[in-house]
């Protein structure tokens, strides 16, 4: 089939392919958990898809899949990455980390900091890492900081003693600070009160406007109502079970 004249066919920034993935128990006798199989979806620029499905159907070990956290049994997972497509699933350990400095981010439920860092530092580190000098990565943390509304007594201590929810944001700022083409949002607004759920809201907006593709988990129905452009049901691809 030819193209359609006048319609631009926009290229995905990602594409799953036939994702499979299992895990073996070793401390059980090696039993084999099958998680997914046969997942199969795109984002494209300026789109925010939501991984939709109960507890314990695979969401979150998807989006760590698609970050390299975990191994992929068979499939693909393809990024564009510096305009040429990469498969991260057959990907070395060095292209892995290339593709996280430039080309996919991730805002995951956990804030894992060294200590005795600032919260200013912590969030401005992705920039710094990228060349971007100090002062300027910086001053970019405080603008995000303060959108967030974590209060600037904070912002020269550590965050490791925050509350919940002053932590999230910090992982919130820390995560939207750099220009990903690719971000991953693991339930960024789980710990937050509705005034800063809104502000999270509005900074997904404003990543899709800029072209950034979006794959996140959101429990929130109304967040998720907001946010998503399509849902991906997780349990059409639950493992078929041997009759």
């Amino acid at each position: 089939m030819g193209r359609i004249p006048g319609v631009k066919v926009m290229t995905p920034l990602l594409s799953v392919h036939d994702v499979a993935k299992s895990f073996t128990m070793h401390l059980r006798d090696g039993i084999v958990l099958p998680v997914v199989e046969g997942v199969g979806f795109e984002v494209h620029p300026g789109e925010c898809v939501v991984l939709g499905g109960p507890s314990g159907a695979g969401k979150s070990s998807l989006l760590k899949m698609i970050y390299g956290n975990y191994g992929v049994d068979a499939g693909s997972i393809v990024l564009r990455h510096h305009g040429q497509p990469v498969d991260l699933a057959t990907a070395d350990p060095r292209t892995v980390l290339d593709l996280r400095r430039d080309t996919i981010g991730y805002v995951s439920q956990f804030l894992r900091t060294v200590p005795r860092v600032s919260t200013l530092d912590v969030v401005a580190e992705p920039l710094v890492d990228r060349g971007t000098g100090r002062e300027l990565a910086q001053g970019r943390a405080r603008e995000l900081l303060a959108r967030l509304n974590l209060p600037e007594r904070l912002w020269s201590l550590p965050p490791a003693t925050f509350s919940g929810g002053e932590q999230q944001r910090v992982n919130i700022a820390r995560g939207f600070i750099t220009a990903h083409p690719v971000l991953l949002l693991d339930e960024p607004t789980a710990s937050l009160d509705a005034t800063n759920r809104a502000v999270v809201v509005e900074m997904i907006a404003e990543k899709k406007r800029s072209g950034v593709a979006l794959l996140g988990i959101f429990h929130d129905e109304e967040v998720r109502a907001e946010v998503a452009d399509r849902i991906v049901d997780v349990t059409a691809f639950a493992p078929r079970r041997a009759a």
